[in-house]
C-alpha cells in the first residue's frame, strides 16, 4: 500500500492499493476512486462489534455505517479529502496503544483499526466539557489518518507536566495522557475573559496534538456574514439589485 498527502490548505490523501488491500472510512468521506475499487458498507467494520458497538461509535461523533474500499483485480486508487482547512496526520497503532481524538477527527484507516467512544476520565469532563470534550477512541492495529483543523502544534509532555488547553484546540492525544477539567482561575477572568468556565488539563507522559482552528471558532467568525431570517431576503434583494444594475450599465 502506498499513500501520499496532496495539497496544502485543503489537503487530500490518495492511496494506491494492490490487489486485495483495503482502506476503511466513515460513510460519506469518499472523494474519488478508480474502477478497480469495490465498496462495501456495513455497521460492523472498524470494530463496530454489532449494532450496539456501532451506536458507541455514533455517540463518539462517528457514523453508524463504515465503508470498506478494497482493490480487486489489480492496483486501484482511492482518495479522501479534508473537510476543513488543516492537516492530515497519521498515527501508528499497536496492541496496547490507543489515541483519543476530537469527535470529527477520524478520516480513514487500515482494516484492523477500531473506532469507538472515548469515555471521559472524570465526571466533570462529561458534565461541563461541552462538545469539545466529546472524544473518539482509535485503537487496534495498523495506521489511522486524522483530520486536524488549522495548523498543528505537537507537544510531548513529561511525566507530571500539565498543559491547560481551550477545549476546541484539543486535536488528539495518546491514551497515556491524563485528561481532566480545570476551572478558569479568577472571577473576573470567568466573567469578562470570554474563554468559558473550564479548560482541558492534559497531564503527561505522552504526546498531544493541538489544532489552531476549532470548528466553533470558525463558525463564530463567519456568523455575521451569513444571512438568517429577515437578512436572507435582504441578501437576495441585494444580489438581484446587483444583477439588474449590471444589465443597465451594459445598456448605456
Amino acid at each position: 500500500m502506498q499513500h501520499r498527502v496532496v495539497g496544502t490548505t485543503m489537503p487530500a490523501i490518495e492511496f494506491l492499493l494492490d490487489h486485495g488491500e483495503a482502506i476503511v472510512s466513515e460513510s460519506g468521506q469518499l472523494s474519488w476512486m478508480s474502477a478497480a475499487i469495490q465498496m462495501r458498507t456495513h455497521t460492523q467494520m472498524a470494530g463496530g462489534g454489532g449494532f450496539f458497538g456501532a451506536l458507541k461509535r455514533v455517540a463518539g461523533g462517528g457514523s453508524l455505517f463504515m465503508t470498506e474500499y478494497r482493490s480487486m483485480g489489480g492496483a486501484g486508487e482511492v482518495a479522501f479529502a479534508a473537510r476543513m482547512p488543516g492537516h492530515i496526520v497519521p498515527v501508528t497503532l499497536a496492541p496496547g496503544s490507543e489515541y483519543f481524538i476530537h469527535r470529527h477527527g477520524f478520516l480513514c484507516a487500515t482494516e484492523q483499526v477500531t473506532l469507538g467512544l472515548g469515555f471521559q476520565q472524570s465526571l466533570g469532563a462529561g458534565i461541563f466539557g461541552g462538545d469539545g470534550f466529546l472524544l473518539q477512541k482509535v485503537g487496534g492495529t495498523g495506521t489511522a489518518w486524522l483530520e486536524l483543523s488549522g495548523e498543528v502544534v505537537v507537544k510531548d509532555l513529561r511525566p507530571g507536566e500539565t498543559l491547560r488547553v481551550h477545549p476546541g484546540h484539543v486535536g488528539a492525544f495518546e491514551s497515556g495522557v491524563s485528561f481532566q477539567i480545570a476551572r478558569v482561575p479568577g472571577i473576573r477572568n470567568v466573567i469578562f475573559g470570554g474563554d468559558g468556565l473550564f479548560l482541558a488539563a492534559l497531564t503527561g507522559p505522552g504526546r498531544v496534538w493541538l489544532q489552531t482552528l476549532p470548528l466553533a471558532n470558525l463558525a463564530h467568525a463567519l456568523q455575521d456574514y451569513l444571512p438568517s431570517g429577515g437578512n436572507a431576503k435582504a441578501a437576495e434583494a441585494g444580489v438581484v439589485g446587483g444583477i439588474v444594475g449590471s444589465l443597465l450599465d451594459g445598456m448605456r
